[in-house]
């Protein structure tokens, strides 16, 4: 008679005494603000939070990436707590970008703006216009709009791409403290 290895037995006994071999299921990580150091190209540290959402209604074409928030905040030192830096909703597709005339004119000039509509968990749908980002497949998110969406549980957001054709996008809300207290979101300007 052959010897069995023993690394063959090993998978046999676990399923013998009816223990899995696999480990439980851990909650999926997608509805959490997942946080990284970085630095600027000036050498200035900050923290960046992200939170992945989904396309309820996808943008054509191929896009590989999911909807996020990305949020920079500036590290606190010693007692103070960090400062909000900076805001942004990638989308990942070039958005439709509006034209819209300045409160005051002061020559020529119009704004770039992106048209957004959002419901924060039940309540009544509202419009925005936010400005895009340089690449125009993102959109600046206003500090007063970020403090209202951190303590939420679902975001849904419409907007259109370049094409006119509607991006609809959900992104579903974990507990903020860390970002709130890492930003500094709730403290006004001093």
């Amino acid at each position: 008679m052959k010897p069995v290895p023993l690394l063959l037995l090993v998978p046999l006994a676990f399923a013998s005494f009816g223990f899995s071999a696999m480990t439980p299921q851990q909650p999926s990580s997608a509805h959490v603000w997942r946080q990284s150091q970085n630095t600027t190209a000036r050498g200035t540290p900050y923290t960046r939070f992200t939170l992945a959402g989904k396309f309820l209604k996808a943008p054509q074409g191929d896009v590989s990436n999911r909807p996020a928030f990305v949020l920079d905040c500036a590290p606190g030192s010693g007692t103070r707590k960090g400062k909000f830096a900076a805001a942004n909703l990638l989308i990942g597709t070039a958005m439709k970008i509006d034209y819209v005339e300045p409160q005051e004119i002061h020559g020529t000039s119009y704004y770039p703006k992106i048209s957004v509509r959002y419901r924060i968990d039940d309540a009544k749908e509202e419009a925005e216009k936010w400005s895009p980002g340089t690449d125009k497949t993102s959109a600046t998110i206003p500090k007063d709009w970020l403090k209202k969406i951190l303590r939420a549980h679902t975001v849904e957001i419409t907007a259109e791409d370049d094409r006119g054709s509607q991006l609809e996008m959900q992104f579903d809300m974990p507990n903020s403290p860390p970002v709130e207290d890492a930003c500094s979101v709730d403290n006004p300007k001093k």
